[in-house]
């Protein structure tokens, strides 16, 4: 959504470095441009005078003219003034000190709030919650059925003692929920309510009436971050009519322009919460301004992208990874096991994008393809598992066959081998650049049978995950023989422990497609074609 705002920016960042001082003439070209940028990217026009102007007087402040780099401080200008602009920090929802805590969603139709209610009643699950969704929206035809639905899918039990469609008072509704939460012993109620297609008097009483009966801890509207400037009138509207503590935004995943999103928290001085991403239930997440300054500007989200990680991989699985990696016993089953933990992280470009520095390869993230993973788990799940643990018994016959349950060509196998022989070199190589046994010097098992057996050290020769810890101890004075890749320890990259390198993957070194090389793409040079 904030692409072309990226973009822009990015060109007025790039005309300001390299130089050693910056002119008043400078300067104002600078918050000429940056203006240009936000007005197309549809921010509402007093908070584009606001920023511009807080941006021009810091940046003749005495931060940047006396500051070694002038460029990069106004890029930090800049920067702190997006945060600003997009709530100053996270914040977070406000339990009852009695529960249970009622949450109250409002806002037009069609802005996603029903399957908002399922997100946050997963998420408050996850959180260790337990919440009650509240039909209270019996206008929209379905919308009961649909509630259903969602909280089903998101193991959330919903109260809609009526049907909808037209049908029942959804005040009472909503005051019945609260005593059936108490019988129940539910903590967080989240009352869905009806919406319009536009802002009217029935509409905004309706919510009120609700609002009185059960008189809720939160209030979040919920906009649809594509609808342009008529997001901050809304928003106004509602704020004037019902009153929220917070903005949950919605379709962030979108194409338009995403002004409104930059303009809500600024206009009516309340918070953005949460953001919504895309149609499944795991889409949703607390918004952090600063990460989402940073993206804008072009830096990377890597805390988001790490959060991500560290759901989709269990730490003992991934210290169990990085032992095998250590030991060179990295098989195609492990890399299957990866690449589906990979993919339930979310799009590759995605997660790619999220990384410091990929703003500048936009067009090519645009042509990264999912389905470029999909073909290698179908090549790896077409295997034995002997074949899997051992890719050298891979004959020309057993290729053929591969290939064939597969749906994909004899060389789209080799490139996979391949790659995949090239990430098992790669991980040797990173294993003995942190001392690790096993690739020392490139000598493998000959240099472990080398080494004098003393001690209990002989007891841990048949055992790699042993010998990892071990050598791993040296570099990570945090590690203990219970926990040898204790917090703190990261791979070469900085990535956590057990997570592959995203951006290695796609160059090729692990079989995606991309440049360099995989399934689709060119052959490497001295790769294996046809059945050989």
């Amino acid at each position: 959504m904030f692409d072309t705002l990226s973009s822009r920016l990015d060109k007025v960042f790039t005309s300001l470095r390299g130089r050693g001082r910056l002119t008043d003439a400078d300067i104002d070209a600078t918050a000429r441009e940056i203006r240009i940028a936000l007005l197309e990217a549809d921010v509402a026009l007093p908070v584009v005078r606001s920023f511009v102007a807080a941006v021009k007087e810091r940046a003749r402040g005495s931060e940047v003219s006396t500051s070694l780099n002038p460029a990069q401080q106004v890029i930090k200008v800049v920067n702190e003034e997006l945060v600003a602009i997009l709530g100053g920090g996270t914040t977070t929802l406000r339990f009852a000190k009695t529960p249970p805590t009622v949450i109250l969603l409002a806002g037009l139709q069609g802005t996603g709030k029903t399957t908002l209610a399922g997100k946050l009643g997963r998420w408050l699950r996850d959180q260790g919650h337990s919440p009650l969704l509240v039909a209270a929206d019996l206008q929209r035809p379905n919308a009961v059925n649909q509630l259903q639905v969602v909280g089903s899918r998101a193991g959330v039990e919903v109260y809609a003692p009526e049907p909808g469609n037209g049908v029942g008072d959804p005040v009472r509704v909503a005051r019945d929920a609260l005593a059936h939460a108490r019988r129940h012993v539910f903590d967080v109620v989240v009352v869905d309510t009806a919406g319009r297609l536009g802002v009217d008097e029935e509409l905004m009483r309706q919510a009120a009436d609700i609002r009185d009966a059960v008189s809720p801890d939160e209030i979040l509207f919920v906009l649809d971050a594509m609808i342009g400037q008529d997001a901050v009138a809304t928003a106004s509207a509602f704020a004037d009519g019902v009153g929220f503590t917070g903005v949950v935004l919605t379709k962030l995943d979108g194409d338009a322009r995403g002004g409104a999103a930059l303009s809500v928290a600024q206009v009516t001085g309340r918070p953005i919460m949460f953001a919504s991403t895309g149609e499944a239930l795991d889409d949703f997440d607390v918004f952090h301004p600063e990460r989402m300054a940073s993206r804008i500007l072009g830096m990377g989200d890597v805390l988001t992208l790490i959060e991500q990680a560290e759901k989709a991989f269990e730490v003992e699985q991934a210290e169990a990874m990085a032992a095998k990696m250590a030991a060179s016993e990295f098989t195609l089953e492990d890399f299957l096991d990866q690449m589906l933990a990979v993919r339930k992280m979310g799009p590759i470009g995605n997660l790619l994008g999220m990384l410091p520095g990929m703003g500048q390869m936009k067009e090519q993230l645009a042509q990264v393809d999912d389905r470029d993973v999909d073909r290698v788990v179908a090549i790896i799940r077409s295997m034995t598992p002997a074949e899997r643990q051992d890719p050298r018994i891979l004959q020309a016959s057993r290729k053929a066959r591969v290939a064939r349950g597969s749906g994909v060509t004899v060389t789209e196998v080799n490139q996979l081998l391949d790659r995949f022989a090239e990430a098992r070199k790669m991980m040797r190589q990173m294993a003995g650049g942190m001392g690790l046994p096993g690739a020392l010097g490139g000598r493998g098992k000959a240099s472990a049978r080398k080494a004098p057996k003393k001690g209990k050290g002989a007891n841990r020769k048949g055992n790699p995950a042993a010998r990892a810890a071990e050598a791993t101890r040296a570099q990570n004075p945090k590690a203990t023989p219970a926990d040898p890749f204790a917090p703190g320890a990261a791979l070469p990259g900085g990535l956590p422990d057990g997570m592959p390198d995203l951006a290695a993957l796609m160059r090729g070194q692990g079989g995606l497609g991309g440049p360099g090389g995989g399934p689709g793409g060119p052959a490497p040079r001295g790769s294996r074609r046809g059945g050989r």
